[in-house]
């Protein structure tokens, strides 16, 4: 079911008490929330959406007093992140308390905190009264849904509401940054970049190693991945030949790429993702789940590794499995 307004909120937040489970709007992508506390309603994030059990949780608060009872300290890099960037798309790691049941956690000493800036997610979760424990509101490896109709097309039948906040305003998940540790570390990158983070804070290091125990949603499975092949051109040139390729083989494609770099590409199926480095990152999930039921296959035009486009290509690497296309020399 989905609604949207007071009435919504009201019964999402009933629910909520309940013990059940509700899908819910943020500016990042839609969430599946329960109550951080009950380690019963948590299950039921799981079990609709079949995630890893091993794959922590981020949990939503409304306001810095919500922190109290989830976490045992709050450092003064953790201060100086919050008045910069909270509310907003940023989830800091801190020690957590013994109140957060280790459903949440998967077991570490350490939890995932964020406050939304979408104003339908604070009413919820203030109504609700307790924080709010969400991972994205899909099916597990899936890609990440920025609509109520997205989820819906996930998860209908699996969870009895999802509350209509529109389309999400950044579209991709919040970076997540590790507090917890001697030196900040980015472990997703998100709309708030390194170099954001390094201005406030004077430095911040980004891990690149291998996973063994995730302490992040998003760092140790396959994510974002649409029902399609996708793979990732390194370039326009590169694109029009995978597609040429493709085509000759019967298949139908699509090539999804920046407006600027659709120049050239006449008679191929295309997908636009826009001309700023927002609108690529608000839409590329809307894009990939549209290919997905239209074509055989996706070839995603690299975007670059620098700012927002290289937070976008994190989650475009994980969809097509790290899968690249080059041209021919």
């Amino acid at each position: 079911m989905i609604l949207s307004g007071e009435q919504a909120i009201a019964l999402g937040a009933e629910i909520i008490r309940g013990g059940g489970v509700v899908a819910f709007p943020t500016e990042t992508v839609y969430g599946l929330g329960a109550n951080a506390f009950d380690a019963s309603a948590v299950d039921k994030i799981y079990e609709a959406k079949g995630r890893p059990s091993d794959n922590p949780l981020i949990v939503h608060i409304a306001d810095a007093s919500q922190l109290d009872g989830l976490v045992t300290d709050v450092p003064q890099s953790a201060r100086l992140i919050a008045d910069a960037f909270m509310p907003g798309p940023i989830t800091v790691i801190l020690p957590k308390s013994d109140a957060v049941p280790d459903r949440v956690s998967a077991g570490l000493k350490t939890v995932g905190v964020r406050m939304p800036s979408h104003p339908v997610a604070r009413q919820f979760i203030r109504a609700c009264g307790v924080p709010i424990a969400a991972p994205s509101a899909n099916k597990s490896k899936h890609v990440s849904p920025t609509s109520a109709q997205h989820v819906k097309s996930d998860l209908d039948g699996a969870i009895p509401l999802i509350i209509d906040g529109g389309e999400c305003e950044v579209g991709i998940e919040s970076t997540i940054l590790d507090l917890s540790v001697a030196a900040p570390t980015i472990l997703r990158p998100g709309a708030i970049t390194a170099e954001m983070i390094a201005k406030v804070l004077g430095g911040v290091e980004t891990f690149d190693g291998k996973v063994v125990v995730a302490k992040a949603p998003g760092m140790k499975y396959t994510h974002y991945a649409p029902k399609c092949g996708a793979v990732i051109a390194e370039d326009t040139r590169a694109a029009a030949e995978e597609y040429a390729r493709r085509e000759g083989r019967g298949e139908r494609c699509v090539i999804v790429a920046r407006e600027s770099d659709l120049v050239g590409l006449d008679g191929m199926r295309t997908l636009s993702l826009g001309t700023t480095d927002e609108e690529v990152c608000r839409r590329v999930y809307g894009a990939l789940r549209y290919a997905e039921t239209r074509y055989d296959g996706i070839i995603f035009v690299d975007l670059g590794a620098k700012g927002v486009c290289g937070s976008v290509m994190n989650r475009v690497n994980k969809s097509a499995g790290g899968n690249v296309i080059r041209r021919k020399i």
